[in-house]
């Protein structure tokens, strides 16, 4: 074993590592020759003689230390290869994410109504029991004011609180009705999307909270047949098909005369399935002609003015549209549920 010996080895070594491109491959190529021919070299140094052994030990030292430090400069190259971003290589889109079904359906409801004029209105949702109840024409006695169906907001002496200082989550958008007549003169038509309460145990088709529109039209010679006209257009551009419409009646404190209105089903066109239960028709919402002591408690004569009032469930409509069969999922949080649309 000479000292030119080892100089060809480092010959070899450095046509070895010129010919790859890769950095990691040339890291390889550098381990390779230190625990492989490197070692071979200083396993046979300890049997030369004293002068010999001192002079190939020292070239194989430095090799070593040559190729070590090539390896170390092999790794910084590699790292930084990895980090190098290239600015002419196109981005990873990020996952956005995308509005609730409710907020789409309700969004798509306010563009409708807005095409008629209709003004988007809205109110507090803790509210006072006058807005919520006597405004709007519900007696004392009258069993939705109780705890069962109500959320009343813990107060110290509720029982000596007058009506308008009694505070409760809303069970319905119609307080906002009165808010809104009250400080303005007919006609005026408005539409009032929000979240509303009930106390109620859930299940399939009932939920503690859930979406209302409410929609109100007041003005001189208003009549149900400006109703049918509206409510009409309505529901054809929100299915995107022709409907038929029907009114069934019904009772509502702040209404008289009140209607349960009907629509026919767009899913079987009429012949009878599980969302409108056999039947043809899907109960879509609740109205009627404003009650005269509505328009009182809002300081708006009613012999000289009339109107409408109406009021759906979104979750309602947003189920019959998606064919969803459990209101909870809406408020589950679930993403695999929420990215279907």
């Amino acid at each position: 074993m000479t000292s030119g010996k080892i100089s060809k080895i480092k010959e070899r070594f450095l046509k070895e590592v010129e010919e790859e491109k890769d950095a990691g491959k040339k890291r390889k190529i550098c381990k390779k020759y230190i625990e492989e021919d490197l070692a071979s070299v200083f396993s046979l140094v300890k049997n030369l003689s004293g002068e010999k052994r001192g002079e190939v030990g020292r070239a194989a030292n430095e090799l070593r230390e040559f190729i070590t430090k090539k390896m170390e400069g092999e790794k910084r190259e590699e790292v930084a290869e990895k980090a190098r971003i290239d600015v002419t290589f196109p981005g990873t889109e990020p996952d956005l994410g995308s509005l609730h079904p409710l907020t789409v359906l309700q969004k798509r409801c306010e563009e409708i109504f807005q095409k008629m004029g209709f003004v988007v209105a809205g109110g507090p949702e803790l509210e006072n029991e006058w807005y919520n109840f006597d405004a709007l024409n519900f007696k004392k006695d009258h069993p939705v004011r109780e705890m069962q169906d109500t959320l009343f907001a813990k107060q110290k002496d509720r029982g000596s609180l007058s009506e308008k200082e009694k505070l409760l989550m809303r069970t319905h958008t119609s307080p906002v009705q009165v808010r809104y007549m009250e400080n303005r003169k007919p006609p005026f038509r408005i539409i009032v999307p929000g979240r509303v309460f009930r106390n109620e145990t859930t299940d399939n088709s009932h939920e503690i909270n859930f979406y209302q529109l409410e929609g109100l039209m007041v003005g001189e010679d208003v009549s149900i047949a400006n109703f049918r006209a509206v409510i009409g257009y309505f529901l054809q551009q929100l299915f995107r098909a022709k409907v038929k419409l029907r009114l069934r009646p019904s009772f509502f404190p702040f209404t008289e005369p009140s209607f349960e209105v009907d629509v026919s089903c767009s899913i079987c066109d009429q012949k009878g399935c599980s969302v409108c239960k056999q039947t043809g028709w899907i109960e879509i919402m609740g109205a009627g002609m404003v009650h005269p002591n509505v328009l009182r408690s809002a300081k708006v004569d009613p012999d000289k003015f009339t109107g409408f009032a109406f009021g759906c469930g979104l979750d309602r409509i947003a189920m019959i549209e998606h064919k969803i069969e459990n209101v909870r999922l809406f408020y589950s949080g679930d993403l695999r549920f929420l990215k279907q649309f």
